[in-house]
């Protein structure tokens, strides 16, 4: 597929209010920057009709047994690479349930694969080996809109019947007619001439951050706003997972701590526990009960 003239694609236009960026002071760069970046907050947020069809469609896929995997390349792959990779530490999901594919593979994640986002062949084959279902949401994220490894993929889970998602700042690029979702942010220009880790980085950062964490307070991956499911992967986590259970049951750190002793480091059975004033077993019993849901066994 042809790439599209520039007038279309926004993202590759000059920006005139930073033409001379090359004679300015680092204060005049960094003020010039913050008024760009502004735009990116109200670029995402008319968009967001469009990021709550996306999380709900993901909501669904994944309590149908399916898997949310984004799709990128270069700045839009290591985006697409963060996002996929904080799931598991932050809601206690599995690895397999939201996935990255970036093009180039684990060598592009820090540094440039040469002409790895143009390889079509590369995006079937990488798509391929993810076993693609139709329950699956495919989310393609390209700031150009043009990008060959991301419309490969988008075309290949079109084929297969998965939701496809895009998120794009050039609406009016092929990518538009792959999405049955599309999330265009609008951010215009950017300061350095195409550089699109800038303004179009930062709004990919906001979208991805948003469809994760909507998709994963809406399966109960959250309770109220705190972090129930969150991995213990340090010591300073450890300590914010006590605290996180004196907050939410309402009672000292050294009841939470005891509790989680008693649960076996399991944070829902701990807060039912202290919650209900139910011994480890009868915490047990109720969770199962509800499938896990946390609202239900309390009663709230």
């Amino acid at each position: 597929m042809p790439p599209q003239p520039k007038e279309r694609r926004r993202s590759e236009q000059r920006n005139a209010a930073s033409k001379n960026l090359d004679r300015m002071h680092a204060m005049q760069i960094l003020r010039l920057m913050n008024r760009e970046d502004r735009k990116v907050a109200a670029a995402v947020g008319r968009a967001l009709p469009a990021i709550a069809r996306a999380v709900d469609v993901t909501v669904k896929a994944i309590r149908s047994g399916g898997r949310l995997i984004y799709v990128g390349a270069g700045s839009s792959g290591r985006m697409a690479v963060l996002d996929a990779a904080e799931c598991p530490p932050t809601f206690g999901t599995s690895p397999k349930l939201v996935q990255a594919l970036i093009a180039g593979g684990r060598p592009a994640v820090t540094g440039a694969v040469e002409g790895a986002e143009d390889s079509v062949a590369n995006a079937r084959r990488d798509l391929r080996a993810k076993k693609l279902t139709r329950h699956d949401v495919l989310v393609g994220i390209t700031a150009s809109g043009t990008t060959p490894y991301v419309l490969a993929a988008l075309n290949r889970a079109r084929k297969q019947g998965a939701t496809t998602v895009a998120i794009t700042v050039n609406p009016k690029t092929p990518v538009a007619r792959l999405a049955s979702i599309l999330i265009a942010t609008e951010v215009g220009p950017e300061v350095l001439t195409g550089s699109t880790r800038l303004k179009a980085g930062t709004a990919q950062k906001m979208v991805l951050n948003m469809l994760s964490t909507a998709a994963m307070a809406r399966l109960g991956h959250v309770y109220e706003n705190l972090m129930i499911d969150v991995e213990p992967s340090n010591q300073k986590v450890s300590d914010r997972i006590v605290r996180i259970l004196a907050e939410a049951s309402g009672t000292s750190l050294s009841a939470a701590e005891h509790a989680l002793r008693q649960s076996g480091h399991n944070m829902r059975v701990a807060l039912v526990m202290l919650k209900l004033g139910t011994d480890f077993r009868g915490a047990q019993r109720k969770l199962a009960a509800v499938n896990g849901d946390l609202r239900e066994a309390l009663g709230n």
